[in-house]
């Protein structure tokens, strides 16, 4: 766990209802991560997590239009103004350029990936398929973002046992529990491991 007082500019990219989003910005002002939510980035205007944010206080800025170069762009120039050093996407089902925030991007997918991962898979998608497929056990996992889906080093997992009475919703309700830990757990480690990079380079 960090040991400094310093505090990561974040923000959160949304697409849904903000759960997420909203644990995350708890957590930071109880101080059980080290980072300053202070930008919050939708896509849509009209999701409830755009209005739950901005009732928690927090900047939230909407990049509209179809995926494309230039939505990239604005994204990025956003996320510059506002200072940020790390993008945790909470639900967030648009593309995100890679490149200049390679090993500053964090996202949570619910389920132990490899499995039950990549294109279409998210949200009730996934619960649905770990029931379909009979599995034992799910959970969620934490990961660094690469330019693929659902891919790049893992940082945590934590795991919930399928019941034989599960259905999507219950299943997804005892994921989130976990999702509630997850994530701040991945983003001390992430935030331990810069500042170890940090003091590295400044020691030349």
């Amino acid at each position: 766990m960090s040991t400094s007082n310093r505090k990561f500019k974040a923000a959160v990219l949304v697409s849904g209802g903000g759960s997420t989003a909203l644990n995350l910005i708890e957590c930071a002002a109880r101080g059980e991560i080290p980072v300053d939510i202070t930008l919050v980035i939708s896509h849509r205007s009209d999701i409830p997590a755009m209005t739950r944010c901005a009732g928690a206080g927090r900047t939230v800025e909407v990049i509209s239009g179809i995926p494309s170069s230039h939505a990239s762009d604005q994204l990025d120039e956003r996320l510059r103004a506002h200072g940020i050093e790390l993008i945790l996407l909470a639900g967030y089902l648009r593309p995100l350029r890679v490149g200049p925030w390679l090993g500053r991007a964090l996202n949570i997918h619910p389920a132990l990936l490899p499995e039950f991962g990549g294109r279409g898979m998210f949200g009730r998608h996934v619960h649905v398929a770990v029931l379909a497929a009979r599995a034992r056990e799910s959970g969620c996992t934490v990961h660094l973002v690469d330019d693929r889906y659902d891919h790049g080093e893992i940082l945590v997992q934590r795991r919930v046992a399928v019941i034989p009475t599960d259905d999507p919703l219950s299943l997804a309700k005892r994921v989130f529990e976990q999702e509630c830990i997850a994530y701040p757990e991945a983003i001390r480690i992430w935030a331990t491991r810069m500042e170890r990079s940090l003091l590295g380079s400044c020691a030349y």
